[in-house]
């Protein structure tokens, strides 16, 4: 089991930055990918971005490509989601999620992940 919990969310601006956290605890150990996730109000939920164990691959969603950047310190146990540019399309409770490495990194996409976590809001007013 893993556990994840995000943290970082809040009230901004459009056109600000914002960085979420999300910290790792549990069977770490044999490695896991991240994803983070939204859900916008009154919507379903979606896919925001996802790096794989080692760090050295990304896939993003095409709505914030460009503006959004995930990382991870592994030695922290603690994965990133940097929001720069926001606009108030981006708000919406943004999940941290963890999978198996077994999965590939593309299932993601689709929301296939063992691990969630319970969400931070994050509101951009224009």
């Amino acid at each position: 089991q893993v556990q994840v919990v995000e943290s970082g969310g809040g009230l901004v601006q459009a056109g600000d930055s914002l960085r979420l956290s999300c910290v790792a605890s549990g069977r770490t150990g044999s490695g896991y990918h991240i994803g983070w996730f939204r859900q916008p109000p009154g919507k379903e939920r979606e896919f925001v971005a996802t790096i794989n164990w080692s760090g050295d691959s990304t896939i993003y969603a095409n709505s914030v490509k460009g503006r959004f950047t995930i990382s991870r310190d592994n030695a922290k146990n603690t994965a990133y989601l940097q929001m720069d540019s926001l606009k108030s399309g981006d708000t919406a409770v943004y999940y941290c999620a963890a999978s198996g490495t077994m999965r590939p990194l593309e299932a993601a996409r689709v929301g296939l992940m063992d691990y969630w976590g319970k969400g931070t809001l994050v509101t951009v007013s224009s």
